[in-house]
Parts: C-alpha cells; structure tokens; sequence
C-alpha cells in the first residue's frame, strides 16, 4: 500500500481477552457497536471491533534509539556523548544475535515490506538524540518501504542531554528544527491518521504531561463514533507498575525522579501531574470507540486493561523486536 492511498487528517504469552463494555449505560450501546476482542500471543497482536472496516496488519515499532551521526551533530557532542554510547550493541528478542540499533530498525523494516505490512505506527525513542544525520536517515528508510506510517516523539527523540531550557521549550525547538519530516506536515503534537476505516490518534506525552490543546483534541476524535487507536509515547499509569507508567500516575513528581541528573535536564515538578493530565487519563478509558492504546518508553512487552480498554507496551526495537499487529472486523457468527 503506498502512502498516497491512506488519507492524513489534521509480555504475556498466548492471551485472549473480551473487550467489556463500561458499567455507564449511556455508553454500553456505543461500546458495543464498536470493541469486539483482542489476544497477543508473544509479539502478535489480534484487535476486533464490531464495526465494518478493511482489515489492516500494522508494525508498531519504538525505542530503536538510533544514534547516528556526522560533522553536523559535532557542535552537539558535550549534550549527545552519554546517549551516543548506548544501543550500539544489542542481542535480537529473538535469536539473541548481535545486532547494533541501525540493524535493528533496517532488519524491521525490511520485514515489514517483505510481508506487505499495510501501515506502520512509532511511538517514539526512534534516535537517542535529535541528530539531523539519524534522522534523515530513518526517513529515507521508511519512504522507501513505501509504507505510511505515523510517528510522535518520545523523550530522547529531542533531548540533548545538559541543554539549557525546559523540557517544553526543548521539545519545542528540536522537533521543529530537526523532527519536522517525520511529522510529514502535521502538528508534532497531535495529529490523526486514518487508514482502513481506523483513526490512529497521535499525542505527544514525552514529558509525562499532556496540554489542554492535546486534551481537545482528543476528545474531537472521540466524537466521530469511528473506530480509534492511541498512540503515545509514556504508557498510561496503572496500579502495580512502575514510575515508567508515568503520564497520570499520582506518584510522578520530584520525588520519584531518579534519573534527572544522569539525564542533565529539569526536575519533574513537585506538584506532580496537571489537572489536565488527569482528566486526559480519564477520557482516555472512557472513550467509547477506543479500541487500543500502544506504547513504549519502558523498553519491556507488557499489557494491562482499564475499563475494558488494553494498553500494549512494546519492547525496544533496539532489539529488533515489533509487535505485530491484526486489525479486523470480528467475524459475524462471534456473539
């Protein structure tokens, strides 16, 4: 499928699972008419909804952190140099071979066109840092694969370690000056791509929070009673997970931030979350046509449910790995 033909707008083993409709009455009729199931099984995913859409096999891919550099990124080298030692050599999920983050990602994409993979979705960490050379280079590779994809940031994706500046004001700069292709004109930090009757809804929540233009948003592809899939960076927070589950989790804040120093940036806010955090938390699991939400940042699979929606958490790429995922109607005869 070539990009032209898709419209832009704007581990657990062996799982199966019924997607539940909520205890709201107002919204079981709407729940109904559009979550079927889901299972995974290792890395393969199978998501059904009651709705009559083309079915769809997508890759979603985060955490490659890619590292590449040229003459260009010299300047940078005192904020990249911690970043630009990491994940250069990996073991494959699979076969344990050794493997650096630009085989990682080629061996995926690779695969990916070889078995006509229809739409690819990355959840950020794609580069370590925002190095112009990495990502000119990921760009090329995934316009060669002839496949549409959607990207959104992770944290590293525009962090240069020790820059002055806070996190919003960092994200701002980079992914303007140096992310902007991978957006393919549309705003860094939300945007919809709706293929095969699925709306993939991208929100950006690299620094844990999310803003009330995010937040409205959101909640105007909810309202278009179509099938949606989320894509975010930072998994949601659920109880029982780590601090890497971080965007609404009540424990983030000053506290709990361990890492701010060996990352050299700002100090996560005392206060902790926003209250529109939270609320985007709770319109998240309550979106009535919301059949997923995909994530990374924890470089570990994992999967919880809230509410009857399942959150998918991808290992890193950086290892090879890929969920594979299946979108279709469910079958009629399913009661």
């Amino acid at each position: 499928m070539k990009r032209r033909n898709f419209i832009q707008a704007a581990a657990l083993s062996g799982v199966g699972v019924a997607l539940n409709p909520f205890n709201s009455s107002a919204n079981k009729k709407r729940v109904e008419s559009i979550r079927g199931t889901f299972s995974e099984t290792r890395n393969k995913v199978l998501i059904y909804t009651k709705t009559d859409i083309e079915p769809a096999r997508i890759f979603h891919i985060t955490d490659t952190h890619l590292s590449i550099d040229d003459e260009r990124g010299k300047k940078y080298r005192e904020f990249s140099k911690r970043m630009a030692k990491g994940y250069n050599v990996n073991s494959h999920f699979r076969t344990n071979e050794k493997l650096s983050a630009k085989e990682s990602f080629e061996l995926t994409l690779n695969l990916a066109k070889e078995q006509k993979v229809d739409f690819l979705a990355l959840t950020g960490d794609i580069f370590s840092f925002p190095s112009e050379a990495a990502v000119e280079w990921a760009f090329q590779k995934l316009t060669d694969t002839g496949i549409p994809f959607a990207y959104i940031a992770g944290n590293h994706d525009w962090h240069y370690e020790g820059m002055q500046g806070s996190e919003k004001e960092l994200r701002s700069i980079w992914t303007a000056k140096r992310l902007k292709i991978m957006y393919q004109g549309n705003n860094p930090l939300f945007a919809t791509y709706k293929f095969r009757g699925v709306r993939y809804v991208c929100i950006d929540n690299s620094t844990y929070e999310i803003e009330p233009d995010q937040l409205n948003f959101f909640n105007e592809q909810v309202k278009s009673n179509e099938p949606m899939i989320l894509l975010i960076h930072i998994p949601l927070f659920m109880p029982g997970r780590p601090i890497g589950f971080g965007c609404a989790n009540p424990e983030w804040g000053a506290k709990t931030d361990k890492n701010f120093e060996i990352e050299r940036r700002e100090r996560w806010p005392e206060k902790g979350h926003s209250k529109t955090t939270y609320r985007f938390y709770d319109e998240v699991f309550n979106a009535p046509n919301l059949l997923t939400v995909l994530a990374g940042h924890t470089h570990q699979q994992s999967l919880d449910i809230k509410n009857g929606v399942p959150q998918f958490v991808s290992a890193h790429n950086a290892t090879a790995y890929y969920a594979d995922i299946r979108i279709s109607t469910l079958p009629k005869y399913s009661k």
